[in-house]
């Protein structure tokens, strides 16, 4: 069995009650909630949520709610790991059921092409050695010319990857390495994998290379997904066209 888990916490704090704020018409975590329906691979899409309002408009979009989240698991210091273990834990202990794997699906990333999210999983199903799988989009201006500040200088990343000494950071963008931005578009876990290690992703992570779209972390950020919204597309429409009916 293949399960969606989409985590929302009703504490944001950077925008209230983000996970249910209007986006054209519907809350945000109505996308997140259809795209996982529309999907021809996953068989249940469970929010996982510690607030009875979030948990009330996620059953009208067609999405299980079968418990709620701890508050303790519902923090803004939260780490991820810990809502995916209580959803592992809960559904072992009052259903017996061990999925093969969780598709991960964060509200703030509202446009996702169920195709692309099948495509996914089947490339996760057919790597034996992933421990995970997780999306990102090609960083154009290469992760090589980054840096952090370490005892008061400047120490650039990816050193490693050349010979000491050399100033890597200096050579033009297309001479180095590809580098990507890791996305929440979409995130496949191996419950063997948190079961074995203790952590989400384990040590083989599948990349799946998708285009960027937008990701909401701020009123800026929510603007822009507005705009998006207004340009037409097959995607879009067929989301939408989907919330649309579930709404009715």
């Amino acid at each position: 069995m293949i399960i969606a888990i989409i985590p929302a916490r009703g504490g944001s704090k950077g925008i209230p009650k983000k996970n249910i704020i209007d986006l054209g018409g519907y809350p945000l975590i109505a996308y997140s909630i259809i795209a996982a329906k529309l999907s021809k691979k996953i068989d249940r899409v469970i929010v996982s949520t510690d607030s009875e309002e979030i948990a009330n408009i996620a059953k009208k979009y067609g999405a299980e709610v079968p418990f709620l989240r701890p508050k303790e698991f519902a923090t803004d210091k939260s780490p991820d790991i810990e809502f995916v273990k209580h959803a592992l834990n809960w559904l072992k202990e009052n259903e017996n059921i061990s999925p093969e794997l969780i598709v991960h699906l964060s509200p703030p990333t509202p446009f996702r092409d169920p195709e692309i999210i099948d495509r996914a999983i089947q490339e996760m199903l057919e790597d034996k050695e992933a421990t995970s799988l997780r999306s990102a989009y090609l960083y154009e201006q290469s992760g090589y010319k980054l840096a952090k500040i370490k005892k008061g200088y400047w120490e650039f990343f990816g050193k490693e990857d050349f010979k000491e000494g050399e100033e890597y950071y200096n050579l033009p963008r297309q001479e180095l390495p590809l580098t990507y931005n890791l996305t929440c578009y979409v995130d496949i876990l191996l419950p063997k994998t948190i079961k074995e290690t203790e952590t989400l992703h384990g040590g083989k992570i599948k990349p799946f290379i998708v285009s960027p779209t937008p990701d909401i972390d701020s009123l800026d950020d929510l603007e822009e997904a507005k705009r998006f919204l207004k340009k037409k597309s097959v995607l879009k429409e067929k989301l939408l066209l989907a919330i649309g009916c579930k709404n009715e």
